[in-house]
């Protein structure tokens, strides 16, 4: 049952991190150049072999109980980041993550960006892009297999997750050629905040030498509870969130559906 947890939870995570990087991807491609942005993509896959090959080793070397004890609290805090983004979405006080919007955003940015090429690369715009995009996102997938697998010692299925993840992201993305707006990512950040902050809950806990009951097993309870908490706080929050509270009227975002 660990092991589905751990594979739910890095699959939910890469998968928004893909869906990030394969928007980014597709406008470089669509409106400037598809085999400079393709060039960009395959040259940071490369640079992202290159940094998990060097650094992924010496993160398994690193005694168990600090690198709960760290990745933790780093968990807790990207955990507790997304989560209040969510919350702040679900109750209205915040506006709803488009990726639509977002695409349009990249897409506009790259028309309106310079022509000209480099050496073996047509247009170097596309190339940067899409370099810059499947690196920095991939290099949060490299860290969530590398610290989620090393902390479960249970690295192929931190690396199944994140594949299937990156696979399935990719076919839809190449399916339709379009953004992937209906992919429900608010929700799904709902999901993997719940689940970051659980994780970072339960390692730092015993990165600090407590021990949880049952161990593992405390993980079926404690992600509900997280999950409710997060859940309870959206419905508070949305309660409040009328045309007339003080509050919305100074968030200036009206309420725009909730995440479940």
């Amino acid at each position: 049952m660990t092991s589905w947890v751990l594979f739910l939870t890095v699959f939910l995570a890469c998968s928004v991190e893909a869906v990030e990087a394969l928007t980014i991807i597709l406008a470089a491609g669509t409106t400037r150049h598809w085999g400079s942005a393709l060039q960009g993509t395959g040259a940071a896959l490369v640079a992202l072999a290159a940094t998990v090959a060097v650094l992924g080793p010496a993160v398994g070397q690193i005694p168990l109980n600090p690198l709960r004890l760290v990745v933790g609290a780093l968990l807790l805090v990207f955990g507790l980041q997304w989560l209040r983004k969510a919350i702040m979405r679900g109750s209205g006080y915040k506006a709803l993550h488009d990726e639509a919007a977002a695409y349009a955003e990249e897409v506009e940015a790259a028309r309106a960006a310079e022509t000209g090429g480099r050496g073996a690369v047509r247009d170097w715009y596309a190339f940067t892009l899409s370099f810059k995009g499947t690196f920095l996102e991939g290099l949060e997938v490299a860290f969530i297999v590398v610290t989620f697998g090393n902390n479960q010692r249970n690295v192929p299925v931190a690396v199944l997750g994140a594949a299937v993840a990156v696979v399935l992201v990719t076919v839809v993305g190449i399916a339709v050629r379009t953004p992937l707006a209906k992919v429900p990512e608010n929700t799904m950040k709902f999901a993997v905040g719940t689940m970051l902050t659980s994780f970072g809950v339960f390692w730092s806990t015993e990165g600090a030498g407590a021990h949880w009951p049952g161990s593992d097993t405390s993980l079926l309870v404690l992600v509900p509870v997280v999950a409710l908490v997060a859940a309870g706080f959206t419905a508070v929050l949305r309660r409040g969130n009328t045309p007339n509270s003080p509050v919305a009227a100074g968030a200036g975002v009206p309420v725009e559906g909730s995440l479940t």
